[in-house]
């Protein structure tokens, strides 16, 4: 159950945008990262949610999509995310967020499939003019924005060929095609 669901999590970044998601939904997905590790037990994250199309908006241009696709500014209107969770790092409570952040995002977005919806980390963010444009305080870090929608792409998982090439692609049909390194490539033995 666990293996088909984490094969089934991949990084969407484009979406159904007319396919609503709830800010209760959102509440649910935060939720599940409450019982997630944290390092020495900290629970430093606290998160912004964002249903709302103009919010949406807001944070979209404070985004960069794609970075191996240098033909393609990101989503276009019709196809961006209908949600998005904003992750922040607490700094009175710690300066470091460790991987945190990482276990909490992945969580979400494993979340997120199960609800049939699907999900981008995304880590290219100009934080300081979207911590200006949320009134967010000093002492929240924003460490990554999650996108979320209904996915409105396919996306194809290959192996890695012999040229060691691990940048993603798109095909002519819109396939987004995403090399994984081989069971065999990762062991170490």
């Amino acid at each position: 159950m666990i293996a088909e669901l984490v094969r089934k999590t991949r990084s969407y970044r484009r979406f159904h945008q007319e396919v609503s998601i709830d800010h209760k939904t959102l509440e649910g997905l935060v939720d599940l990262t409450r019982y997630c590790a944290s390092a020495a037990n900290l629970q430093p994250l606290k998160y912004i949610l964002s249903s709302d199309p103009e919010k949406n908006a807001v944070i979209f241009k404070h985004l960069a999509w794609a970075g191996y696709l240098k033909d393609w500014a990101g989503p276009e209107e019709g196809e961006r995310p209908s949600a998005y969770i904003i992750v922040l790092g607490d700094t009175t409570i710690t300066k470091s967020f460790g991987c945190d952040y990482g276990i909490t995002s992945q969580t979400i977005l494993l979340g997120a499939t199960e609800k049939g919806l699907g999900g981008c980390m995304v880590g290219s963010v100009r934080r300081k003019e979207l911590c200006q444009a949320f009134s967010i305080p000093g002492h929240l870090e924003i460490l990554l924005v999650i996108a979320l929608g209904k996915p409105r792409e396919t996306v194809a998982i290959e192996t890695v060929g012999p040229d060691g090439d691990i940048k993603y692609w798109r095909d002519s049909d819109g396939v987004h095609h995403v090399p994984k390194r081989s069971f065999e490539e990762v062991i170490v033995d």
